[in-house]
């Protein structure tokens, strides 16, 4: 397969939610099959007497008034009523049992799952095509594998438990029919213990491999990664771009500050900031309203030099200024002095070169 094709890459969260809502889990079977045979086997040992006797009982009732009771639609009913009386509770707490131990196993091995994509009708399920590709694929062979296993060791374990009691058969004719109903549901009962222990190891592995299998299903290929986290965050050359576009809007919002600049401080050919300071509004201090390094630097002054903005070169000063301030920031009180004797040095520029100004200073 072509680089990146393969599917090598773990599923995301986002994959395996996608998976989730679509019915795909990783789920066993085997495991709800034998939760449940336990269930039955549990439930049975306890309610079990109670069921035969209660049995019995409605046998004998109604043996002893089958001489006076008329068959009819309604008494038929009636005597189903009657036996539902004797028995229902006990075969209701049994089915019960069964069904909440089913919904336990099902919920501890795959959570809360309501996929309403697999409720939707698909054609494709009726396409024999499909189905005889699903019938020879590696997935049904290993279904067809595990059921011959289950087979022949089930197999071998009813023969070993039946001919291990092969002589006490023989003897069931001289004892009581309790006895012998007893003694064959023993048997039965180990019988079905045996049975279940083997099926309930080969569902735990069962288990193991249906998750082994899951996650290999659900494997992506790294460009499916690439194009979640696309989907998820945006794509990068997007997002790259519209940071982009917001640095320029910003940066030319910048520019258009400088011409209004009180003075520009340079490095002098790395760093240009740019002060604005207004003594008739009684600003506490010089703003910062531009900044930047090499090309933006040579354009701020540029663009200074344009509008009659002064250039001061103070390596120390501009460094200082670029590092610890923002645009849009005052000036630390550290650096007072240092911008005071530039501004002084700019005014007295301004008052040489203004004839009328010096004469308003002088006044």
């Amino acid at each position: 397969m072509p680089e990146g094709q393969e599917r090598t890459e773990k599923a995301t969260p986002r994959k395996r939610g996608k998976e989730r809502s679509k019915g795909n889990v990783a789920r066993s079977a085997e495991l709800n099959s034998v939760a449940i045979l336990f269930a039955g086997i549990f439930l049975l040992s306890i309610l079990g007497k109670s069921l035969i006797d209660r049995t019995l009982r409605f046998m004998v009732e109604i043996y002893q008034a089958s001489s006076f009771i008329e068959i009819t639609d309604d008494s038929i009913i009636n005597q189903v009523f009657f036996l539902l009386k004797y028995i229902g509770p006990l075969v209701g707490a049994f089915l019960l049992g069964v069904v909440i131990t089913g919904l336990g196993i099902n919920y501890l091995q795959i959570g809360y799952v309501f996929a309403k994509d697999a409720l939707k009708p698909k054609l494709n399920k009726l396409n024999p095509v499909n189905g005889l590709k699903k019938l020879f694929s590696p997935q049904s062979l290993v279904e067809l594998a595990k059921g011959l296993l289950k087979f022949i060791i089930v197999g071998y374990i009813a023969y070993s438990v039946l001919k291990k009691h092969t002589d006490e058969y023989l003897l069931l004719y001289n004892v009581t029919v309790t006895r012998a109903l007893s003694f064959l549901g023993s048997v039965v009962f180990e019988l079905t213990i045996k049975i279940a222990i083997l099926l309930l190891i080969l569902a735990v592995a069962d288990f193991f491999y249906q998750r082994y299998m899951y996650e290999k299903r659900i494997m992506m290929t790294k460009q499916e990664v690439k194009d979640e986290w696309k989907d998820y965050e945006g794509d990068p050359r997007v997002k790259s771009r519209i940071r982009s576009m917001q640095l320029q809007m910003a940066r030319r919002r910048m520019m258009s500050a400088v011409p209004e600049a009180t003075v520009v401080v340079t490095n002098p050919v790395f760093i240009a900031v740019a002060l604005k300071y207004e003594p008739v509004k009684r600003t506490d201090a010089p703003v910062v309203v531009a900044k930047g390094k090499r090309k933006i630097a040579e354009k701020i002054k540029k663009i200074a030099i344009e509008n009659d903005v002064p250039v001061v070169e103070n390596k120390p000063l501009a460094r200082s200024l670029f590092e610890t301030c923002e645009i849009g920031m005052e000036i630390p009180v550290a650096l007072y002095q240092a911008v005071a004797e530039v501004l002084a040095y700019v005014y007295q520029i301004k008052k040489d070169k203004n004839p009328l100004m010096r004469e308003l200073q002088d006044a």
